[in-house]
């Protein structure tokens, strides 16, 4: 049966099944695949490779509560529990996907370290109370595969304690005027960047993944109404030693077009 692939409306409950069972079935081929690159317990911002330790977007300190949202593999989340410079900080992860907690418990399993708490939730509903958090933060997870991404930005505002940050990376939504292919093609711009309409893949009619677009504009919208300021919009250069392409982001396009785009929030306080 062959898949069929466009640009059409998807809603809210529709996106998470297909999302939900999308990560279930890939989630031992990801890690197989980009393992290698995303490694054990580093945590890396896009494919671009630019890691926590060199940007310093969290600005975390000692005795701060951090919560990584759309966590995958974990990886993210276990760097920052193994950073020795910050015993006291309490971090745990989530997502949508149990066969991505699965993953990150086998990951896990393996590496030394204090354990990681692993919960299964929407990014959409968190289950926690309000400004319990100094840290919330997601590297291309949950943003664009839910269709309300007003909604998370809600809620790591309604989480975050007064003077918290929420920051996430996503795929640059200029990405989405251009083919998703490495190559040259990927070049030229063929459809409307303000083309809101999300990415579907189906099979007989049955959704099975979903990406969503929102422009930056959108984006930083989206913030201000949850109450957040926008503290820095970093659009990462392709650094040299980068020479490995992920998907559609390869060295070529990465020295013309900006792959990805990270938002750096806070709560007021």
């Amino acid at each position: 049966m062959s898949a069929e692939v466009g640009r059409r409306a998807v809603g809210a409950a529709e996106t998470r099944a297909a999302n939900r069972s999308w990560w279930d079935a890939e989630a031992v081929a990801y890690h197989e695949e980009h393992g290698g690159f995303l490694g054990d317990a580093d945590f890396v911002w896009g494919p671009e490779g630019w890691t926590e330790a060199e940007l310093d977007l969290l600005g975390l300190r000692d005795g701060m509560t951090v919560l990584e949202i759309g966590a995958g593999g974990a990886q993210c989340a276990r760097w920052v529990a193994a950073r020795p410079d910050l015993p006291g900080v309490r971090v745990a992860a989530s997502d949508l996907s149990a066969g991505m907690l699965r993953t990150a418990r086998a990951i896990g399993s393996s590496h030394t370290g204090r354990p990681l708490p692993l919960l299964q939730c929407d990014g959409t509903a968190l289950p926690l109370a309000d400004a319990t958090l100094d840290r919330v933060f997601t590297a291309y997870g949950v943003l664009p595969f839910v269709a309300d991404s007003a909604a998370v930005l809600r809620e790591a505002a309604r989480v975050l304690r007064p003077g918290g940050r929420f920051v996430f990376s996503t795929s640059h939504p200029v990405r989405w005027a251009f083919p998703d292919v490495p190559g040259p093609e990927g070049l030229t711009a063929t459809s409307s960047y303000f083309d809101r309409r999300p990415y579907v893949e189906s099979e007989a009619e049955v959704v099975t993944y979903v990406e969503h677009h929102r422009t930056l504009g959108d984006l930083v919208r989206q913030v201000t109404a949850a109450g957040l300021v926008l503290r820095d919009l970093v659009e990462p250069e392709w650094p040299e030693r980068t020479t490995e392409a992920w998907g559609g982001w390869s060295p070529l396009r990465g020295r013309l077009l900006p792959g990805t785009a990270i938002l750096v929030t806070e709560r007021p306080g």
